[in-house]
């Protein structure tokens, strides 16, 4: 399973309205998780079972509420079931094969 998702705090003190400290927060607990991951400027992808995945999602989520009054949390998951691994790279080659052979024939 795939689980890409962005927290982030609101209602804190910051007055630029930066939440790199926060997310920062967030990305370490991801990191430390041993799980497969990419973070890029938008979400955080991780790879895993459904426990697993949410329970680094929840841990990231609570470090992330320290950091003001609340907490936003968008998540997407892709369940694909009989994929269970190699789906974080895969998909992206799988997209960059299809392009490949669209430039070919063109």
């Amino acid at each position: 399973m795939l689980f890409a998702f962005s927290v982030a705090p609101t209602g804190g003190g910051d007055p630029s309205g930066s939440v790199h400290d926060a997310v920062a927060e967030a990305v370490e607990i991801v990191r430390n998780s041993g799980l497969p991951h990419q973070t890029d400027s938008m979400f955080t992808t991780i790879e895993g079972d459904w426990d697993e995945c949410m329970a680094v999602i929840k841990a990231a989520t609570e470090v992330v509420g320290k950091h003001g009054s609340r907490v936003s949390l968008v998540l997407k998951a892709d369940i694909r079931p009989g994929h269970d691994s190699g789906e974080i790279t895969g998909k992206v080659e799988r997209l960059e094969a299809a392009l490949a052979r669209r430039v070919e024939t063109s």
